[in-house]
């Protein structure tokens, strides 16, 4: 059975030039990188580019690059560092919808003393600027906003968001995990002062990272130890995860017109033929202002986890909300930070491509769900009494 996989915003494959890449660096090319010897230091010149290929992506400098082990890292790293760096300003400001890896630290710092504030969005995923400017005061360390959200895909103003931040003097990260390799980046335009992203992403192996630093930002290292990455990030550096991901930064390069053309328009194929074929059916989220590559669709008085469970009998990924929030009985915090109905909520599925999929894979989703969804619906008590009301009639999206 072919697996059609949907679920590129959980992870990605990791591309067959990001493998050829890496190989050599697994097996031949194994010297270490701080090394004063030949073999060490060609393994230090490939470390050097791989930098410059990342630095390319986001229109940054290469010594504004951080090689982590992954965006969560990343994420504490730099919410931490603007903590550190400034002991006496103890608040942070992020949104109601962001990655657990942001999320549950600042649920953390929140019981350990440092005040938290949490900004809202509207019912398509839009945050609330009017809220975001009052909360802009002077004890604020830092704000920490996802440029993309991982659920619905909704874009956020991170670059106006930063830009009323840093004129009250405000340190900015942001969560691009979702954003790099989707939508053009260049931190060379904007006031952000650190960004996260991930390798598994963007078609590299999982366990690869980056924190950019934007120079002059005041720093402090989350882990301590030796002197690589300029005294940033202890440990030795991750060599062939490192060239597997500037590889793979430089091929997202070119396909950023890909992602924006192509893969637009298989996602707006998939989601205009769902909501057209099934009943009481919705798209969570701005769809005009949103990632090319995810739609959130709710189907209503079902679960998500029976539609992937029935997917998967054909071969079909898809993530119920975020795989870091699945196995939980409860919708999504993004669903319910925007207000999707509880019976709508509980009944969403994220379907996110790559530009590895193709039309015949969108045909054959097409065809396979409507059905799954009915059967669900004939075993559902909740639709039954939804007919009985006279509310389960026509078709409905979220015009966004």
């Amino acid at each position: 059975m072919k697996t059609v996989y949907l679920d590129n915003n959980a992870t990605t494959r990791v591309a067959p030039e990001v493998v050829e890449a890496t190989l050599p660096y697994l097996q031949e090319f194994y010297g270490n990188p701080s090394s004063m010897h030949t073999f060490g230091g060609q393994v230090g010149a490939k470390i050097r580019e791989a930098r410059q290929q990342v630095a390319s992506l986001l229109g940054a400098d290469p010594e504004e690059i951080i090689f982590t082990s992954c965006g969560t890292e990343s994420d504490n790293t730099a919410i931490l560092s603007a903590l550190r760096t400034q002991p006496g300003k103890k608040r942070v400001i992020t949104s109601r919808v962001e990655h657990p890896a942001v999320k549950a630290l600042c649920e953390r710092l929140g019981k350990e003393g440092i005040s938290v504030i949490e900004i809202s969005v509207d019912k398509e995923g839009n945050l609330d600027l009017d809220e975001y400017r009052k909360n802009l005061t002077p004890d604020t360390a830092i704000v920490s906003l996802m440029w993309a959200n991982n659920e619905t895909g909704v874009i956020f103003p991170i670059e106006e968001a930063a830009s009323l931040a840093k004129e009250r003097g405000i340190y900015v990260h942001t969560d691009a995990v979702q954003a790099v390799g989707k939508i053009p980046i260049n931190m060379k335009e904007n006031a952000i002062d650190m960004l996260s992203l991930s390798g598994h992403k963007l078609h590299a192996p999982k366990g690869i990272g980056v924190l950019y630093v934007r120079k002059g930002t005041p720093f402090s290292p989350f882990l301590i130890g030796g002197h690589q990455e300029k005294g940033r990030r202890g440990g030795t550096e991750n060599t062939p995860y490192i060239v597997a991901l500037g590889k793979a930064t430089e091929l997202a390069a070119s396909n950023l017109q890909t992602e924006n053309t192509r893969v637009r328009n298989l996602r707006d194929k998939l989601e205009n033929a769902l909501i057209q074929s099934v009943p009481n059916s919705r798209i969570n989220g701005n769809r005009t202002n949103r990632l090319p590559n995810t739609t959130n669709i709710s189907f209503e008085f079902i679960e998500g986890e029976g539609i992937l469970l029935l997917m998967d009998e054909f071969g079909i990924c898809a993530s119920s909300g975020s795989a870091c929030t699945s196995g939980s009985l409860q919708p999504s915090h993004v669903l319910r930070a925007m207000g999707v109905p509880f019976t709508m909520a509980h009944g969403s599925v994220r379907f996110s491509l790559s530009v590895y999929n193709t039309e015949e894979e969108i045909d054959f989703v097409i065809e396979k769900l409507p059905p799954i969804i009915a059967r669900l619906r004939e075993l559902s008590p909740y639709w039954k009494e939804g007919q009985a009301g006279g509310v389960c009639t026509t078709a409905s999206g979220n015009a966004g």
